[in-house]
C-alpha cells in the first residue's frame, strides 16, 4: 500500500470530521513525502485542509461528497488537544429563544488559542474565551451564561427573567449556584432573580 493510500484509509476510517496530522504518518516517510502526499489528496479532492497542519475527509453520500459539519471537526480537534469547546453566546442565545437574530458565522469559544479553520466552502471560528464561560460546560445553564455574556449588561434583566422561566429547574438551580464565578454584574442580576423565587 502507497503512503497515499495508508492516509486515505485512516483519514475514512475517523468518524465524520475526524481529524488527522502529518505526525501520525512519520513512521511510514519522510516529513517532506507525507506533507506532499497530504497536499495530493487535497488537490484532488479526496482531504480537506482545514488549518496548517490538520486535515478531514470529506463526507460520502449519494449525492456526491460534502465537507463535515464544522461543529464535527472542531469538536475533533478540540479532542485531540484536550481544550474545551462550547458554542458562541450569540447561537446560544438564539438557541435559548432570547434572540431571533441568527448567527451568520460559525462561531465557537476555546479554552486554547484562537484560530479560523476553512471546513469546505465555511469559515469557522475558533476564539480563545475567559475560563468563566465555561463553568458549566455545554449543558443549558452553560449555554446561559454564555448567552448572557453575549447579550451585554443592557440586556441582562430581561433575558435572566426569560431564562428563570424557560430552563429546567435543575439547569436554573445550577446556573444560580455558580454566581460566585461570574462577572459581577451578571452575578448580581442572577442573584436578584433567584430572590423573587
Amino acid at each position: 500500500m502507497t503512503l497515499p493510500e495508508h492516509i486515505l484509509q485512516h483519514a475514512q476510517s475517523l468518524p465524520e470530521g475526524g481529524v488527522l496530522s502529518p505526525r501520525e504518518f512519520l513512521h511510514l516517510g519522510s516529513r517532506a513525502a507525507v506533507d506532499q502526499a497530504l497536499s495530493r489528496l487535497v488537490k484532488a479532492g479526496k482531504l480537506l485542509r482545514v488549518a496548517r497542519g490538520s486535515y478531514t475527509a470529506p463526507v460520502s453520500s449519494r449525492f456526491g461528497s460534502r465537507a463535515p459539519a464544522p461543529r464535527s471537526v472542531v469538536e475533533a480537534l478540540a479532542a485531540r488537544t484536550g481544550e474545551a469547546v462550547v458554542a458562541h453566546g450569540a447561537a446560544s442565545a438564539n438557541a435559548l429563544g432570547l434572540t431571533q437574530q441568527v448567527p451568520i458565522r460559525e462561531v465557537y469559544l476555546t479554552t486554547g488559542r484562537t484560530r479560523k479553520l476553512q471546513v469546505g466552502r465555511s469559515e469557522v471560528i475558533v476564539r480563545q474565551a475567559p475560563r468563566w464561560m465555561f463553568t458549566l460546560g455545554a449543558r443549558p445553564a452553560g449555554a446561559a451564561v454564555r448567552a448572557l455574556a453575549w447579550l451585554g449588561r443592557d440586556h441582562v434583566q430581561a433575558s435572566i427573567e426569560k431564562l428563570h422561566r424557560s430552563l429546567p429547574a435543575e439547569e436554573w438551580q445550577a446556573l444560580a449556584s455558580q454566581q460566585a464565578s461570574l462577572p459581577t454584574w451578571m452575578a448580581v442580576a442572577i442573584g436578584r432573580e433567584a430572590l423573587r423565587g
